[in-house]
């Protein structure tokens, strides 16, 4: 219905969802849900048969739609996997000329082949998940298809203190380089917008060159020779000092090293993983900043691999000055603000926080020729060589690092997954929590020393042996609770954890009346009260019940007289006196 009660009119055309595959059905498009990007896949540069790369492109294109593949990563992460799985299947001495050629035998030899950490583990269940889409794979292939088989635990383990403080002292050297560059820039820029030069001086043209590449992404140039490449205006370079690309668009604009540094920095802060942040929208920052002028800025964080209705995800961070999460934000919005301006400008609603320029444009004039968003794969993987402080992507580890060693906490994970996955595979977690494990174990060791039985057992009584209310007693003066007149001050209760006191089957009704009416007053106490006045001696009870076995502790409980109730009572209430 239209806002004014009438009936909407209905298209002239009957709508149909796009086809993906095209190129005579072996080029697969997909769509991304979030940006609107596409990525195509032809299945025609697999080697295997075209009856295969067919099938496969079919398969593929099934999944490449809204409530399946949402975004490109997915689609290319599965490429990448049947590019690896028909190249296998080429090298085989009979390759199979069609999906419904794969045997039960080819299968479990491709599986067998793959490695036994988590990228083959990946490769074999994915793959097999696909393939088992094709109508055609049926019984014992489907079924060996759809084995489930363990998932190994994640090789990687947390940064040491060192190799973490290294990443994060590099991380913050190049993105606070980057930033003080463009602030000066910024500054310079200001100044010449506010007509603080003299017009055609040295000041101005770098002013104007800065406002030339703030409004357009370069400086200005003008192009040269027959492939018409640009290079900067004589006059122009001659300001800014040269015309590389350090003197030109790196001004205002980040470079893929210092983006990716950005990204670390916000890793190692809010313990993101890299699919977060290379999505994280533009923090807003919140319309009233308090009278301590302070912003709060509200993070939008997008975690995929949740559940439907999960997916989305707020924090509120202040930046409360220097070293707050908060300040981290405030320096990201600077560094980037230009970037997002010019993307903005070619992209309307972009909305993305980490933009940086590239050197080497891609074809086209979109964002995507001379501008980059967020921080890939690849980027990844070279910016600790690039900083020259690792090997590889450092945010698996370092996202590992802060949930289980710094915050100790899930972090867009459940309770669950966060102790399974990251923290009991930890080895640096396990290695800590073994002299915490081994110092419970002890503690308890002593309890469970302090509260069993220490009196000695005996079948008769022993001449001399003075009596009390639970035992009988060889020294009142030389024990373990002696007073400052040298006699034994302690409860007859103490009796059980005594060295002195022995007990003879003389003492057995009574005692396991005692036991009976202490698990009585149990259950009408707080449990702590009752831990606190009766738990010691009822455990050591519950240890001479066991000492005894059950038949003789039934029997006792059967022969207890009106004098033992009576003294148990008088012992309970406190009218019996040590």
């Amino acid at each position: 219905m239209s806002r004014r009660g009438r009936s909407a009119s209905l298209p002239q055309t009957v709508h149909h969802r796009p086809d993906v595959l095209d190129g005579g059905g072996l080029v697969v498009e997909h769509r991304d849900l979030r940006d609107g990007s596409v990525r195509s896949y032809d299945f025609s540069a697999l080697p295997v048969t075209e009856a295969m790369q067919r099938s496969l492109a079919a398969l593929f294109a099934a999944r490449c739609r809204p409530q399946r593949w949402e975004s490109v990563e997915t689609s290319t992460n599965m490429w990448e996997m049947l590019r690896v799985f028909a190249g296998w299947l080429a090298a085989l001495p009979e390759s199979p000329h069609d999906v419904d050629a794969i045997t039960t035998a080819i299968w479990n030899a491709w599986k067998l082949s793959r490695t036994t950490r988590v990228g083959g583990y990946h490769q074999v269940t994915r793959v097999g998940a696909l393939l088992i889409g094709d109508p055609r794979v049926l019984g014992e292939v489907a079924e060996a298809m759809g084995k489930r088989i363990p998932k190994p635990r994640a090789q990687e383990t947390s940064y040491t203190n060192a190799e973490f403080d290294q990443i994060k002292t590099a991380a913050r050297r190049v993105f606070r380089g980057a930033l003080m560059r463009i602030e000066h820039n910024a500054r310079h820029l200001e100044q010449w917008r506010a007509g603080a030069f003299t017009e055609g001086g040295h000041d101005w043209l770098i002013g104007e060159a800065l406002d030339c590449l703030a409004r357009t992404g370069h400086v200005p140039c003008r192009p040269v020779g027959a492939r018409k490449e640009l290079h900067v205006v004589p006059r122009y370079a001659q300001a800014l000092g040269g015309g590389g690309k350090q003197h030109t668009w790196q001004r205002l604009y980040l470079t893929r090293l210092e983006a990716t540094s950005l990204g670390v920095l916000l890793m190692t802060e809010f313990g993101l993983n890299l699919a977060v942040i290379h999505t994280l929208p533009v923090p807003r920052a919140s319309a009233d900043s308090g009278p301590d002028g302070h912003p709060t800025y509200r993070l939008e964080l997008v975690k995929r691999k949740r559940g439907s209705g999960q997916h989305h995800e707020t924090r509120n961070v202040t930046d409360l000055g220097s070293g707050s999460p908060g300040r981290l934000i405030t320096q990201a919005l600077a560094a980037t603000r230009f970037a997002r301006e010019a993307v903005e400008v070619l992209a309307p609603g972009t909305n993305r926080l980490i933009i940086w320029r590239t050197g080497t444009p891609r074809r086209g004039t979109g964002v995507g020729a001379w501008f980059r968003l967020g921080i890939g794969e690849n980027s990844a993987a070279d910016w600790g060589r690039l900083a020259g402080v690792a090997v590889g992507s450092p945010f698996r580890r370092g996202r590992r690092t802060v949930n289980v060693v710094e915050r100790r906490e899930p972090g867009q994970n459940s309770q669950d997954t966060h102790d399974t996955t990251y923290v009991m595979p930890d080895a640096r977690a396990r290695e800590a929590a073994a002299p915490v494990i081994a110092a419970a174990a002890e503690a308890a060791r002593r309890q469970a020393e302090q509260v069993v039985l220490a009196a000695e057992l005996r079948v008769a009584p022993v001449a001399g042996d003075v009596a009390t209310a639970t035992a009988d007693c060889r020294d009142f003066e030389d024990g373990p609770y002696s007073g400052p007149d040298g006699r034994c001050g302690a409860s007859f209760l103490a009796c059980l954890g005594c060295t002195n006191a022995r007990i003879h089957p003389g003492h057995h009704s009574r005692l396991a009346h005692l036991q009976h009416a202490l698990t009585n007053l149990r259950s009408a106490m707080s449990p702590t009260l009752w831990q606190a006045d009766w738990g010691d001696t009822h455990a050591r009870l519950e240890h001479l019940s066991k000492l005894l076995g059950p038949a003789a502790w039934t029997k006792a409980l059967s022969a207890v007289t009106d004098d033992d109730r009576d003294l148990i009572d008088d012992l309970l209430t406190g009218g019996l006196a040590a």
